[in-house]
């Protein structure tokens, strides 16, 4: 009986080691990596009605289901949710939602919300933050499906990603907002869209209400580095016993959504919150990116030579410079402790505020619909209160 234990013990180990190492490879084939990456076949809620939110549980005739088309022909479908004080404000429910747009958009800051991979802007996860948006920070907002996802043409990429996301933000202001008045909000892969179309903003000179960044990743690669299955198993730790491996697998990524290197073209106020207990995507890339807005105003630190043949001296000015970096590091930034709910850390530079808060609960896909999180959204970005007509 042991043997025969041992046998099928065996078989077991071969046969999850094969599945795995054919999982991984296939990460370097174009087409699974990109239905991996992105999930669009995953249509969550199946035969989403959306033309009809009030089913995912949204206000009578609060919300308008729309077509945004882009400038290289997709269209995109999008849901306008009108913030919930002026909603409140009319003396009935609307008749006709697209009548009221123009003038929410007038009195309300927007927040265009750039949601995760796979499933519709239907989903209930995503149903939430719509109404803690409208409601508690009393903004409209405007939340597209990508390309390739749920009632929307095309199919997904990186670049088409980010003109979706410009799209959606031309239309905003072709509809009366104004720039300042809109906040973008990305969450995980969402994030990978806003800091590119931020960037992008930035170059063209535009500066909106200012970013923020829920969950995020600093790039594709590194998602891969530190992705564990199930919140244990670290993805890409057996591969790299194997020489030379990982660096094929990532060289063969063509979407990377490098959220790091469009930091420095980033200007504007940004807000990062992720939190301690997020299973898909750990909290160190959300402290990498805040380092990185924060890099370019500590003193930069040099190591000289090979680290065994160093000086008595130069080891010492080596030693002096980290403790200039470190000393900079605690005049510049704010470090705020909340019981129970984790810490916020943030500076201000050149007109210029960031932000990161770090919590103790939320997960993966809760963590912009805690109450802590959207409160400092709120104060951060001044959306307390709301715009009048002008």
């Amino acid at each position: 009986m042991s043997s025969t234990f041992l046998r099928r013990v065996q078989l077991f180990l071969v046969v999850s080691g094969g599945l795995y190492a054919a999982s991984v490879a296939l990460l370097t084939i174009p087409f699974f990596q990109s239905h991996t990456i992105y999930m669009n076949a995953l249509r969550f809620p199946w035969f989403a009605n959306f033309d009809i939110p009030e089913r995912y549980g949204l206000s009578p005739n609060k919300t308008l289901n729309l077509k945004i088309e882009t400038p290289d022909k997709e269209t995109l479908g999008a849901w306008f949710v009108l913030a919930d004080s002026y909603y409140q404000s009319l003396p009935s429910i609307p008749s006709e939602v697209d009548t009221h747009v123009s003038v929410a958009l007038k009195r309300n800051p927007t927040i265009l919300f750039f949601h995760g991979n796979a499933a519709t802007r239907a989903f209930h996860a995503r149903i939430l933050h719509y109404e803690a948006y409208s409601s508690r920070l009393s903004a409209n907002v405007l939340a597209i499906d990508y390309r390739g996802f749920a009632d929307s043409t095309g199919s997904p990429s990186e670049a088409g990603l980010v003109r979706d996301g410009r799209a959606a933000f031309d239309w905003l202001v072709a509809h009366g907002a104004k720039e300042e008045d809109i906040l973008i909000v990305g969450h995980s892969l969402g994030t990978g869209v806003t800091s590119q179309l931020a960037a992008q903003l930035s170059d063209d000179g535009i500066t909106p209400r200012g970013i923020v960044l829920l969950s995020p990743f600093s790039s594709i690669r590194e998602v891969l580095n530190t992705y564990k299955i199930f919140g244990a198993i670290p993805l890409m730790r057996p591969i790299a016993m194997i020489p030379y491996a990982p660096q094929l697998i990532t060289q063969a990524l063509t979407h990377r959504f490098d959220s790091l290197s469009a930091v420095p073209r980033i200007k504007g106020d940004v807000l990062i919150a992720h939190s301690e207990n997020d299973w898909d995507i750990p909290h160190t890339h959300a402290q990498v990116l805040f380092d990185a807005f924060l890099e370019p105003y500590l003193p930069s630190v040099s190591l000289p030579g090979f680290t065994l043949s160093l000086a008595k001296e130069e080891w010492a000015s080596f030693q002096a410079q980290r403790e200039a970096r470190s000393t900079k590091r605690d005049e510049l930034v704010n470090h705020v402790q909340l019981p129970n709910f984790g810490a916020v850390d943030s500076f201000e530079q050149e007109g210029r505020k960031v932000s990161f808060v770090k919590t103790h609960a939320g997960g993966h896909d809760y963590l912009g619909v805690q109450e802590g999180v959207q409160d400092h959204m709120r104060t951060f970005f001044g959306l307390d209160l709301p715009r009048q007509d002008t």
